[in-house]
């Protein structure tokens, strides 16, 4: 018989039959002893909560007692952020000098009460309710807790947002814009949902809706996080504002569409991507958002290690080539070539790009647009650009076969070509471009690189704590980070995320990229040439040479205190 089971026993809630019934239903479907109890109708939320509340000596909040309301004021939602305490059943309560009051559902919850002490940094004073009030509850507090809840509560206000100028094109300032008072208060949270999101350094937003509900999601550092949702009546208004700003056609509810557009956030140019899917409970909409003035091009700072980046400059530096960076959607690809070309691009040098989008627009380079519509793809542009007396050119990706062939002329002819592959590691770019029908001896005459990435989080600098970790996994991570001159895995000091008020209570601050750079030798050139695309000798070749893995790379962010072992 289960704990709980033994004292609602106790307790007279239930009798020793229905106790033995419930466990049965529980094991069978497979859910809480507790929901078991409430389905079979033995007992209601409540009365269960009241049991756990006498037996653990825990008080009992509930909406009716008035207890199981959170302390406005009190910055509660800072210190418990949202996601958190839906993800565990916890709602802040009122925070008394050190003590922070909690309610759960499960006051027997020694890891969630300990966990809640190391992300608040407060004691944890225990109250106990039933699920459905505390779900209830949170809805309640956190709505009306960001920027956006103010928005829509706001009856008037001025936004600091105005669209950017295209070219062309005449300012546009989102507040003079005449529109109805619904309109208006559609405009106003859009721009609340931008600030917001600009604040909080997300990369993507989300907005989507459900049977019941709207929801709102802001990627943070690769991770999503729910927001304040939107009012549903207000649904369709935002959508139809985004399809405005991003010049698509507001009619238009059953196909995909792309669009961008622009905005200044405090003398800062902010460009956003914006791409519509049509769901099943209405449309689907997500931003990606690309702050200029947050991307440092300086190869230096992306994250690679001196010998990574020596290898990259020498090879972006030769007169012909091939040179591929290969990762996933998101991976950082883009700022990585970005700075590569910043770094390379002088007066001397004619650098040529296709790119779909166009993300960064860079001083001294001519970038184009792919617009797939009117026949421009990556593989005309690229044979356009054959004419246009280029000496670098980069492919925003090889997709197929004719956007492979045509690199490789390209490189075979006295061009160095730099372009990207979605594969998970940088030697199975190898066996793609042979899949495309590249031949193995042309592919190793002309291959100059492959590099790979992934971003990894980084531990917030203010609140990362030392972290206890086994002496042999301690040992795993310093052999395997293969470094000239291993530390003892016993003098390292390894961390752990915390969470404090700069970094919204995540314990991480910002992405960094970890790398795999093969510089291709003699010997991995021969081996293209005789076995085609065998990657393991091509690797073993490669850690021969002195290169290493991505998984090296990401141990050696650990050892220098960055981010954790997960």
């Amino acid at each position: 018989m289960s704990n709980l089971a033994e004292i609602l026993v106790s307790s007279g809630v239930l009798t020793a039959e229905q106790s033995d019934k419930a466990q049965k239903v529980a094991a069978q479907s497979r859910c809480p002893f507790s929901e078991a109890v409430v389905k079979l109708g033995f007992s209601k939320e409540d009365d269960i909560a009241v049991a756990l509340s006498k037996q653990f000596g825990v008080p009992y909040a509930s909406r009716e007692n008035k207890i199981l309301k959170s302390e406005k004021g009190q910055n509660l939602e800072k210190v418990i952020p949202e996601a958190y305490a839906r993800e565990n059943l916890v709602l802040p309560l009122f925070l008394d000098e050190n003590v922070l009051a909690v309610a759960l559902s499960d006051p027997d919850n020694v890891l969630l009460i300990d966990n809640l002490k190391l992300l608040s940094g407060h004691e944890i004073q225990p109250f106990i309710s039933t699920k459905s009030q505390i779900l209830k509850s949170i809805d309640e507090f956190y709505l009306g807790s960001s920027a956006i809840d103010t928005t829509l509560n706001a009856k008037k206000g001025e936004d600091e947002i105005e669209e950017a100028p295209a070219a062309g094109d005449e300012r546009l300032n989102l507040d003079k814009v005449a529109v109805d008072a619904s309109g208006a208060q559609t405009v106003s949270l859009i721009n609340a949902i931008l600030k917001q999101s600009i604040q909080e350094r997300a990369s993507d937003i989300h907005i989507e809706k459900y049977d019941e509900r709207v929801a709102l999601r802001f990627r943070i550092d690769g991770i999503l996080y729910e927001r304040s949702p939107p009012p549903k009546h207000l649904f369709s208004a935002m959508i139809s504002r985004i399809k405005i700003l991003s010049k698509l056609d507001i009619a238009e509810r059953r196909l995909p569409q792309d669009g961008q557009f622009s905005i200044k956030v405090q003398n800062r140019i902010i460009d956003l991507r914006v791409s519509i899917c049509p769901c099943v409970f209405g449309e689907k909409v997500v931003m990606r958002l690309l702050d200029k003035g947050a991307v440092d091009l300086d190869i230096n700072k992306v994250g690679l290690d001196p010998k990574q980046r020596d290898d990259i400059i020498e090879a972006a530096n030769k007169p012909h080539g091939l040179f591929f960076m290969t990762g996933p959607t998101g991976s950082g690809k883009t700022t990585t070539l970005g700075a590569i070309l910043n770094t390379i691009k002088s007066p001397d040098i004619n650098i040529m790009t296709i790119e779909d989008p166009v993300e960064l627009k860079i001083e001294g380079i001519n970038q184009v647009q792919v617009r797939a519509n009117i026949g421009l793809t990556f593989a005309s542009a690229l044979r356009s650009f054959l004419r246009q007396d280029p000496d670098v050119i980069l492919v925003g990706e090889v997709r197929d076969q004719e956007t492979a062939q045509t690199c490789l002329r390209a490189a075979l002819t006295g061009h160095l070509v730099i372009s990207t592959l979605h594969t998970n590691d940088a030697l199975s770019c190898v066996a793609r471009l042979i899949d495309m029908g590249i031949e193995p001896f042309m592919l190793a005459n002309s291959l100059q690189l492959a590099a790979a990435q992934r971003l990894v989080r980084l531990l917030c600098p203010l609140c990362k704590k030392p972290a206890k970790v086994p002496a042999d996994l301690a040992e795993q991570v310093v052999r395997e980070a293969l470094l000239e001159t291993p530390p003892d895995p016993a003098t390292v000091t390894f961390y752990e995320a915390r969470g404090c008020d700069k970094c919204s209570r995540t314990g991480y601050s910002g992405r960094k990229a970890i790398y795999e750079v093969y510089k291709l030798n003699a010997a991995m050139k021969e081996i293209i040439y005789r076995y085609g695309a065998d990657v393991g000798k091509l690797k073993k070749a490669g850690e021969e040479a002195g290169m290493w893995t991505m998984r090296a790379s990401g141990f050696r962010k650990v050892l220098n205190g960055l981010t954790t072992i997960d």
